[in-house]
């Protein structure tokens, strides 16, 4: 299998609780113990000789506008040579329970204006991963009609920016109909182990094929 990385690059993962994942926040090389972490282990098991670098910044919480508010220190600031986001379900999520509305414009519009702010800064390739939701409870069905008009609009922005793209809500959803949901994500939202590790692995294929 071909890949696309290349000697001594940095990849940034940034995003919410899925991506930080109990990270270290005192420790800048720390990188929690999710798919970042898998992602990155796996990497350097099969290119050991490129030396590449990780770095995991993603904060539990985080909305869109969160990442608007950090995306200098934590994205750009560092000259990373991939940055792959992953954010949205906090988006629906604070609806649902709080009441806190982001139109889907307003994630469209924030989002685009992230990726233009990367692509004029740094020479950085793009991943972008779309939210999931499953389930567990099943009253998280609802959350569709939030979420699904977000995904699609990062779907519009991985084709008009031509990234690297992570289907997740559709990944999670196939597998989800051979065992019950919960493996996968014991809340719906946050991954579990084997969670993370179908999202890695979707990664790396995504970015080598």
């Amino acid at each position: 299998m071909s890949h696309p990385f290349q000697q001594g690059e940095t990849v940034l993962f940034i995003g919410d609780s899925i991506t930080d994942c109990g990270r270290d926040y005192s420790n800048k090389w720390s990188l929690g113990s999710g798919y970042a972490l898998l992602t990155a282990a796996e990497i350097g098991k099969q290119y050991p000789e490129l030396n590449m670098k990780f770095l995991n910044r993603g904060i539990s919480g985080n909305r869109i506008t969160d990442l608007e508010r950090r995306w200098e220190e934590d994205c750009i600031a560092h000259q990373p040579d991939w940055v792959s986001i992953y954010i949205g379900i906090n988006d629906t999520w604070r609806y649902y329970d709080q009441g806190e509305l982001t139109t889907t414009e307003d994630f469209y519009r924030t989002y685009r204006d992230l990726i233009v702010q990367t692509k004029e800064k740094t020479n950085a390739k793009l991943v972008l991963i779309e939210p999931f939701v499953l389930p567990v409870p099943a009253g998280q069905r609802e959350w569709r009609a939030d979420l699904d008009p977000k995904i699609h609009a990062i779907r519009e922005l991985a084709r008009e920016f031509k990234t690297y793209y992570i289907p997740l809500d559709g990944l999670f959803a196939s597998k989800s109909t051979q065992l019950d949901p919960a493996f996968w994500a014991e809340d719906g939202v946050h991954p579990t182990a084997a969670g993370h590790a179908l999202i890695s692995k979707a990664w790396l294929e995504a970015v080598q094929s």
